[in-house]
This record gives structure tokens, C-alpha cells and sequence, in this order.
């Protein structure tokens, strides 16, 4: 049975659902050691300083970031830890978007493919034709000596591609079930109905540009104000909020109902004209910038 690689918690709205997390695939690639040829001995490698040759200990290691050659600005561990670990313990749900919003290219990890120079012509044929006729190409390529499974999409005049897994590596829910709490009783009609209702309220197009890697931009400010010599300064570490709401009908009302207090504080915003949707696509609403500000006020 496949065991749990993480734990936290999902946060929706006033709600922190504490949740285990489970890899997905089951990585089936062929792994070989480095041996010596004359008498198959195990061969290592070392961690070796340039300065002089002598191995160290991986407890005298730091992270170092190289602003220039042979010139590094070093980040401590506890350094790291006070840009935000507690973070790293929650998933923060910050909008709810329609699935064909979000292009596959921003799936990780994508490739754009362009013609060789003679081939413009059938490569532009393919595009075209693949684009008019909505199909994705499930293709095989061998990338770093390694077979792989493809998917191979046409956007905006280019071809991009993502790697898939083969169907052996995706681990089965029942290979998982033994160690997922499952709940006892169904979720009532009222509760349902809030849920839902909260979803609606928090849902909104998909505008990549709004978010933002803020971990890198945090550390990347740190690693700038040591290069400058001045001294970083620990932010205090703050716990979670826990939920204020003493049960689940409650905590839903109290998230509902400041989600809408926001809304009625932000002036009216001129709807986009209706975009195509499949029958089964849910229905969203504009505002994801002011939904994900009405989450972290909720919070």
C-alpha cells in the first residue's frame, strides 16, 4: 500500500480540512550503479571543496546563490525556514476556474516544438489542421535516453507538448484506500447547498498573470539585501488560523457570509461578454483577484 508523502491541510474559506498526500504515479524507470569495469566495485562520488581537494561533510554544507563568478551570497537554513514554513503546511484554495481556462502549456513540465528550417510549410499544415479539428496527438519520443508518453497540442500557431505517464505508473485508488479516512456520513442537503453556494461565490476566470511565485520573489528580495551587506531580518513565524466556527454548517455560513460582505463593499464590475462552455462545464463568475482577496480577509 502506497504510504502518505505529505500532510497539511486544504483551506477553503474558514474551513482547514486537514488532508494526507498521496504520490499519484509510480515512477517505473530502470536505475543502474556506477561500477568499476575491472572488478565491479561500487563506485561513489564524493563532495569535494575546489579550494583544496578536501571531501566535507554534508553538514557543512550551505547554500550559496553566485551573483557573479566565484561569488556567492550563502542563505542559512533558519533563513529559509523564516520566509514562510508554515506556509508550506496549508493549500490554499485561491479560485475556483472552469477547467478549458487553463491551457496545458502551464502544466508542468511543457515543450513548444517549431519546424526546422524547409519544413515551415507542413509544420504550419499540421498546426492548422490539428487546431480547426480541436485533436491532441498522443505521440512516443525518446528524451535523455528514456522512452516517453506525449501529448502534443497546437497554441497559437505553435506546437506544444506534454509529457503523459503510461498507464502501469498511475497508482489505483484502491492501492491507497487502506490508508484514507473515509467519513462516516454523508453530507447533509443544507451543507451541500453552502458548499456550493461558497464555490459560486469564489469562482472566476483564469487570468495566469495574477498569480505569482511569491516564495522565489521573497527570496530572491533576501538573497538581494545580503548582497548589499545589509542583515536579514527573521520575520516572526505565525501558526495557522484555526477555524473559527466551532462546527462545519457554521463555519460554512461564516465564510459565505464574508465573501459576501466584500462583495458588497467592492463596486459593480462590467461582466465580458459570454464565453462557449461545454453542458457540463460549471458556471463561473468574473473577479478572481477580488475572490482570492475576499478568501484571505475570510481567513
Amino acid at each position: 500500500m502506497a504510504r502518505a508523502i505529505w500532510s497539511g491541510s486544504i483551506s477553503f474559506g474558514l474551513l482547514n480540512v486537514p488532508v494526507k498526500l498521496y504520490s499519484a504515479v509510480s515512477k517505473k524507470s530502470v536505475s543502474f550503479r556506477e561500477l568499476r569495469e575491472s572488478d565491479s566495485s561500487r563506485v561513489r562520488h564524493r563532495r569535494v571543496a575546489e579550494a583544496d581537494g578536501e571531501e566535507v561533510s554534508y553538514d557543512e554544507i550551505v547554500k550559496g546563490y553566485e551573483i557573479s563568478p566565484d561569488q556567492y551570497v550563502v542563505i542559512t537554513k533558519d533563513e529559509l525556514e523564516e520566509l514562510d514554513p508554515k506556509k508550506t503546511r496549508s493549500i490554499e484554495i485561491q479560485d475556483f476556474v472552469d477547467l478549458y481556462q487553463i491551457d496545458p502549456i502551464y502544466f508542468d513540465p511543457p515543450y513548444c516544438r517549431v519546424a526546422y528550417k524547409g519544413a515551415e510549410k507542413a509544420y504550419a499544415l499540421l498546426v492548422k489542421a490539428m487546431s480547426e479539428s480541436r485533436k491532441v496527438a498522443v505521440a512516443r519520443f525518446v528524451l535523455r535516453n528514456k522512452e516517453n508518453l506525449a501529448a502534443l497540442r497546437p497554441m497559437n500557431g505553435v506546437m506544444t507538448m506534454a509529457t503523459m505517464r503510461f498507464a502501469d505508473e498511475v497508482v489505483k485508488p484502491e492501492e491507497i484506500a487502506d490508508s484514507i479516512e473515509s467519513a462516516d456520513e454523508k453530507p447533509k442537503k443544507r451543507e451541500l447547498d453552502m458548499a456550493k453556494a461558497l464555490i459560486d461565490s469564489l469562482s472566476g476566470d483564469f487570468e495566469a498573470d495574477s498569480y505569482r511565485d511569491e516564495y522565489r520573489e521573497q527570496l530572491l528580495a533576501l538573497i538581494e539585501r545580503k548582497a548589499k551587506g545589509e542583515k536579514a531580518i527573521a520575520s516572526p513565524s505565525e501558526a495557522p488560523a484555526p477555524t473559527k466556527a466551532p462546527d462545519l454548517m457554521a463555519a460554512l455560513e461564516e465564510s459565505l457570509a464574508a465573501v459576501r460582505g466584500e462583495e458588497s463593499k467592492s463596486p459593480p464590475k462590467k461582466k465580458p461578454p459570454a464565453k462557449p462552455r461545454a453542458k457540463t462545464a460549471a458556471k463561473s463568475k468574473s473577479g478572481s483577484s477580488r475572490s482570492r482577496s475576499k478568501a484571505k480577509t475570510a481567513k
